[in-house]
């Protein structure tokens, strides 16, 4: 199991260099986040206790008085001291021991399903981040551009082959476009907060984001069979075999337990006769056996054994159902992103392609604005939703990195 941490490691990194920074807001949110701590101590508490399993029972000694002294043969005795030790059957410790360590390794897949998490949700905010700057940089592209052609109104208006309303409609849609951007930055902002929640520490450090992001010519294939290896689903493996290290600690608590021990019994010499070994003491080995004639609880505890490994299955069951509709879902966003993406280049080529020719127009002394705003909103359109292609794609990836890693 602790394999998994290796690929843990490497979980939402792509080959491209540019993906480190992100792995390694992953690795610091790992080692910050107080919910994979408080994890660990869970782990390590159930470490603690495999060494706890190794116990015997109290050591019980036991100490009384004659107040009406019986006679021996040897003199009279005054008093009892004993010592007894109960032993579990043998194998009963080991079974002990089995049974924790089982629960401590569930304990451990719980820190890694944890950590996977953890490492989805910062990647996903990443790319959340990435999405804000990236239409950001459009706006401000697309600002730049209706200046460009608000300068070209104004040459026009000079010539009398424009109208002033055709100015203050490029001023106006400049004037939205900065206010895009800037709600764009309190979007950014809330985002920033969230994703530094995630790495635990101050809500204003500053978030390092890639600058370009491309959807790859090709994505890997898979199949429903890589889910076998996740951990939500490992999990329950590990459930099932706890259970069934417990169902052998039962059987073995079923069994007897043997106890030695030693009582000690003090003895007064005789004043009126002299016996051979008159005032010996009396020293008795014991052994004793505790026998569980009503075993209706170990019997009970059984039953529920069984019906805890059918539950199980069947929580693995429905869970590889739901991991299975995700895996779907994933795969089938992620391709409908690279096919949004791609019809948004091709309308971009297009939109850009018209306004080369509106350009060229204007040459010719023969523009009209209108077009030139509507131009403008369809490439602006295009560009924005490609943004949100590239932003979709790659959350997609890192669930289904999250699914079958």
């Amino acid at each position: 199991m602790k394999n998994i941490k290796i690929i843990i490691c490497l979980l939402f990194v792509s080959a491209l260099a540019k993906a480190q920074q992100l792995q390694s807001y992953i690795e610091e949110a790992e080692g910050n986040n107080p919910e994979i701590q408080a994890f660990e101590l869970r782990y390590n508490i159930a470490e603690e206790k495999v060494n706890e399993a190794n116990w015997l029972p109290n050591t019980e000694v036991s100490a009384g008085y004659f107040v009406s002294e019986p006679e021996t043969r040897v003199g009279a005795q005054r008093a009892r001291i004993g010592v007894k030790q109960m032993l579990p059957w043998f194998g009963t410790i080991s079974a002990r021991e089995n049974y924790a360590i089982s629960m401590a390794e569930a304990e451990y897949v719980e820190i890694t399903i944890a950590k996977r998490k953890l490492a989805l949700s910062v990647a996903q905010s990443y790319y959340r981040l990435y999405e804000t700057r990236a239409k950001q940089k459009v706006l401000d592209e697309n600002i730049q551009l209706l200046k460009t052609y608000e300068r070209l109104a104004l040459t026009s208006v000079e010539v009398g082959k424009a109208s002033a309303v055709d100015v203050l409609r490029l001023q106006i849609r400049q004037n939205e476009l900065r206010q895009q951007k800037e709600v764009l930055e309190e979007e950014f902002s809330a985002e920033q907060t969230t994703f530094n929640n995630l790495l635990n520490r101050d809500e204003n450090s500053t978030v390092e984001i890639v600058a370009i992001m491309e959807i790859p010519e090709d994505d890997p294939i898979y199949g429903t069979d890589a889910l076998s290896l996740n951990p939500e689903l490992l999990k329950y493996d590990i459930l099932y075999e706890s259970v069934a290290q417990s169902e052998l600690l039962n059987q073995r608590e079923g069994l007897p337990m043997i106890g030695f021990g030693v009582d000690y019994l003090p003895v007064s010499e005789r004043t009126d006769a002299f016996p051979s070994d008159n005032g010996k003491d009396i020293l008795m080995p014991m052994v004793s056996v505790s026998i569980p004639i009503f075993n209706n609880r170990y019997k009970s505890i059984s039953k529920q054994n069984e019906l805890r490994q059918q539950e199980i299955n069947l929580q693995k069951d429905e869970r590889l159902n739901v991991l299975e509709s995700a895996f779907a879902k994933a795969i089938s966003q992620r391709n409908q992103s690279r096919i949004a993406y791609n019809t948004q280049a091709k309308n971009l080529k297009q939109a850009k392609d018209a306004e080369q020719i509106l350009i060229k127009n204007y040459e010719t002394g023969t523009i009209d604005f209108n077009d030139v705003l509507d131009i403008q909103e369809l490439q602006l359109k295009f560009e924005l939703n490609q943004v949100e292609s590239i932003q979709m794609y790659y959350i997609q990836s890192a669930l289904i990195n999250y699914l079958i890693n």
